[in-house]
């Protein structure tokens, strides 16, 4: 029986962390800035929260004009008198005038909230980044996002792309400046190991 000592493991991109650090590979490292990501994590939560709020409000009126149309059928059939003819067609005229303008509005609404968070990503330093690092390594391009990034800030780890391991981890022991790693978790099967034979 002989001990033969397998090739040890050369990672073609990043650096092995020391062997306590159970086979992981650093594909990115990079610093944020803390004093801009704490400003940050506000202005992009009030801006996800004023868009949240704009689509609650035209879902809200939607439902309040279908009612409105809705309620104006029986009353135009259980009622009787000029004046009630008079009531439904201002009633019909006003759903078709409000369903009209939202049909108008709401696509300039979204598109005026998404170029506010836009404009937010492109200002942030740290965003940009994170971006950067992360968009070759993420399972879908789309998931990188200010949601992302937030989750990010407030937990201190974001799978990346689970197939392949890929994790973006933060670390803010240093307060002069946060460090991310962009870091693939090797399976067990590609640590260097002994066999017998």
């Amino acid at each position: 029986m002989t001990l033969t000592q397998a090739v040890p493991f050369a990672p073609k991109f990043g650096q092995m962390l020391s062997p306590e650090a159970n086979g992981i590979l650093v594909l990115d490292e990079f610093t944020l800035d803390p004093v801009a990501a704490r400003k940050e994590q506000h202005g992009f939560r009030a801006a996800i929260s004023s868009v949240a709020l704009t689509l609650r409000r035209i879902v809200a009126l939607r439902l309040f004009i279908a009612v409105v149309a809705i309620a104006n059928l029986p009353l135009f059939l259980l009622s009787t008198g000029w004046w009630i003819y008079a009531v439904s067609l201002a009633v019909v005229i006003g759903v078709h005038a409000g369903v009209s303008w939202l049909n108008k509005h709401e696509p300039k609404v979204r598109q005026r909230h998404s170029l506010e968070l836009h404009l937010h990503r492109e200002r942030s330093d740290n965003y940009r980044k994170v971006r950067d690092a992360v968009k070759f390594v993420i399972d879908s391009p789309a998931r990188m996002n200010e949601h992302l990034y937030l989750e990010l800030l407030a937990a201190k780890r974001v799978a990346l792309h689970l197939h392949i391991g890929t994790v973006a981890v933060l670390d803010t022991s240093d307060d002069s400046a946060w460090k991310v790693r962009i870091v693939r978790e090797l399976p067990q099967a590609t640590y260097p190991h002994a066999s017998l034979n």
